[in-house]
């Protein structure tokens, strides 16, 4: 398995990667807007490979964190994606780790996602709102456990807290349905 930074000419692989591990389009196209919105920069896309073939997509995005007085740097885990050939294989968690830790030397103090609540916490994923921070729209109270968060510098979380605020192709509420 080979993980590394999507560049320009892997938009192919990419959204292919996307739409074979979701079945349908919807994450290919918002992937394909993420990547060309000046409003996720700077942001992180890595592929990872089995021998030639793209297997697993991983993009993180720039956002910030409203009503703090301190400037924590923050992105969001938005999509994951394996091809149901390599899933439960631990490319997902190989490439979230890949991720962190870039992003983590990056400056970076935390990492967001919006996803299911029994995969994240194996990569070190807590709930998010428990803790203070807000999802940029409301999530229903059945799925509270499914937004998360990832400190990647000890000490930031209980310092900060305030709503998140995505890249402009992200802020649309059919983004933040569990």
């Amino acid at each position: 398995m080979k993980i590394r930074e999507a560049i320009d000419s892997d938009l192919n692989d990419v959204l292919s990667v996307e739409k074979e591990a979701f079945g349908y389009e919807k994450e290919a196209n918002l992937v394909k807007d993420l990547l060309s919105d000046p409003s996720a920069s700077p942001l992180y896309s890595l592929l990872a490979f089995n021998d030639d073939r793209a297997v697993g997509h991983v993009l993180f995005t720039s956002a910030r964190l409203e009503g703090t007085q301190n400037n924590a740097s923050i992105s969001l885990l938005a999509p994951l994606a394996i091809i149901p050939d390599f899933q439960k294989q631990g490319v997902g968690g190989k490439l979230i780790e890949r991720g962190l830790k870039h992003l983590a030397n990056s400056g970076v103090d935390l990492v967001f996602v919006l996803g299911h609540p029994d995969y994240y916490p194996r990569s070190g994923f807590k709930p998010a709102g428990v803790q203070g921070f807000e999802a940029p729209y409301p999530i229903p109270e059945e799925h509270a456990n499914a937004w998360m968060v990832q400190e990647l510098h000890p000490g930031v979380i209980g310092n900060v807290s305030g709503k998140v605020r995505c890249a402009d192709m992200l802020n649309k509420p059919e983004h933040w349905r569990e």
